[in-house]
């Protein structure tokens, strides 16, 4: 049985991912200003990072329309779609318009919708889970089955070292902005089951911030034998590595895998944000 990968570009893909021929990637867009910025293989972090930092606006991003996750969706392989978080973007609700008009016109195939509930690198995680349930050559609705419990046990947290994207798009209030800046406090961020954003707690300075999402991953990492550890970094390499490090001194995962942030993933998480799934 041959099977199609399609994700939306929140995904941040490790480069064997990005070779992987069963693997599509459908770019969402951002805007600055009057600059509109496909996120796909032309995207140059470094200079995104630049326009944002000197921009007074926030970064407005679109989702792919549905037409293009159905031109995807085309071929004889049966289908498995990851989005971000139906409740952060609309690229999940135009990936189910996409399904819906794919089978009217063309008629029934295997097409799963698969809404992460979480963004970047926990989107990586079940792209990565779906390549090695296809690689065992299971059926399309034991790997549908599959998946979907990974997802339910999937966590996703995040530390950001530049909050000024929250700032700008007022998910930060005034005070709290005033904290971040002058105090240099750190928020630890972390989805929820239904993919929404909470915060867990917050620490005085970057690394302490870091420490203390380590203890978080701790509490509640089960059965880390067998799963692997995914961290993405917006332009942060060496902090992601150490990261890295810190996790496994006190978690004995299976695995891990370290990615940076393409586009939408940069938006959100800005300079230096890091985000881990497991």
């Amino acid at each position: 049985m041959k099977y199609k990968i399609i994700v939306d570009s929140c995904t941040d893909l490790t480069q064997e991912m990005k070779n992987d021929q069963r693997i599509k990637s459908v770019p969402l867009t951002i805007q600055i200003g009057d600059k509109t910025i496909v996120d796909d293989e032309t995207f140059e972090q470094k200079e995104f990072l630049r326009l944002v930092n000197e921009s007074s606006e926030t970064p407005k991003t679109a989702c792919p329309s549905p037409d293009a996750y159905m031109q995807e969706m085309k071929g004889e392989e049966d289908v498995f779609v990851v989005t971000l978080s139906g409740n952060l973007s609309g690229s999940y609700n135009s990936a189910l318009i996409a399904k819906e008009m794919y089978i009217e016109q063309w008629g029934h195939k295997n097409i799963e919708v698969i809404n992460s509930c979480s963004a970047s690198i926990g989107q990586t995680l079940i792209a990565n889970k779906l390549i090695k349930l296809i690689d065992k050559g299971l059926e399309f609705n034991e790997i549908v089955e599959k998946i979907q419990e990974f997802r339910a046990n999937m966590k996703t947290k995040f530390v950001l070292q530049d909050v000024s994207t929250l700032a700008k798009n007022g998910r930060l209030t005034k005070i709290q902005s005033i904290l971040v800046s002058v105090l240099n406090i750190k928020p630890i961020l972390a989805g929820t089951k239904d993919g929404h954003i909470e915060k867990l707690g917050q620490a005085r300075g970057f690394q302490k911030a870091l420490k203390e999402l380590v203890k978080y991953i701790e509490a509640d990492a089960i059965n880390a034998k067998e799963k692997i550890l995914g961290i993405a970094h917006c332009n942060n390499y060496e902090k992601a590595m150490e990261l890295k490090d810190m996790i496994l001194e006190k978690i004995n995962f299976k695995d891990y895998l370290i990615v940076d942030t393409a586009g939408i993933s940069s938006t959100y998480a800005n300079n230096g944000g890091i985000i881990v799934s497991y």
